[in-house]
């Protein structure tokens, strides 16, 4: 289905960003994964064959332009942008001091804004494309114990909803994924830092997380990466602006 296409996921050495490229590239596209890490990201992309590791920063200016432009040299336009690279840390709004808020936004928020400025232009010449923003139910609600986090996801679905008025009838859409809290390793070291500051020991703060999800359980990367997938197929072309919730039930 997505043979000759490039797709780019940043964060996709691990987690969420992993399961989407793996779903990608089986269905034949070129994908490069982007991070810090390269080791990371080289161990990843040596498990399924079309990923290609690309170190790159998000919150870096220069270093998502030069790897982009990178990614574009080796593998041509990106037509499928997913902007997942995050970072997930509760504080409170009055222990929180200005490096650990800018650093929310610039990884979560400003990271997304430049992926996004740099890929535009291939989809624009190619008159096709897909961008999904892998935000988070706290993009549609307040997260308790997370006022930065929160507001940084807030910002990255009306980011996606801006930017699909101007994409309106191109042939490019843009949607942000919702997801509740997924099986990843972000979740894993959240129940630790919620089970030391209330107390607590990690199965009850697991707890507390799992009872945050309709369903009772945790979402699984696949479920989300198969959102992705849904959104790059035919017949997807009338889905724009959208905040799809992957949560089991209402946010």
């Amino acid at each position: 289905m997505l043979t000759g296409r490039h797709a780019l996921v940043t964060g996709g050495g691990t987690g969420i960003g992993l399961a989407i490229a793996r779903a990608l590239a089986a269905e034949g596209a070129q994908v490069t994964i982007t991070g810090r890490r390269l080791p990371v990201l080289q161990d990843a992309a040596a498990t399924a064959p079309g990923l290609h590791a690309q170190q790159m920063d998000v919150a870096d200016e220069g270093s998502v332009t030069a790897g982009i432009a990178a990614a574009i040299a080796a593998r041509g336009p990106v037509t499928i942008c997913v902007p997942n690279a995050g970072i997930a840390e509760g504080r409170a709004l009055h222990k929180m001091d200005m490096a650990f808020w800018r650093e929310m936004m610039a990884i979560n928020l400003d990271g997304a804004f430049l992926t996004l400025r740099e890929c535009l232009p291939g989809m624009r010449a190619a008159g096709w494309g897909r961008i999904i923003a892998v935000a988070s139910v706290a993009g549609l609600r307040g997260l308790k114990g997370a006022p930065a986090y929160t507001a940084s996801k807030h910002g990255l679905v009306g980011l996606v909803r801006g930017l699909s008025e101007d994409l309106a009838g191109s042939g490019i859409t843009c949607n942000a994924l919702c997801p509740a809290y997924v099986e990843t390793e972000i979740v894993t070291r959240n129940a630790a830092h919620i089970s030391q500051r209330a107390g607590i020991s990690q199965d009850q703060a697991m707890q507390i997380m799992l009872s945050a999800n309709r369903h009772g359980r945790l979402v699984t990367v696949d479920e989300v990466a198969a959102a992705a997938l849904w959104l790059c197929r035919p017949g997807s072309d009338s889905i724009n602006g959208q905040a799809i919730e992957i949560a089991g039930g209402q946010a």
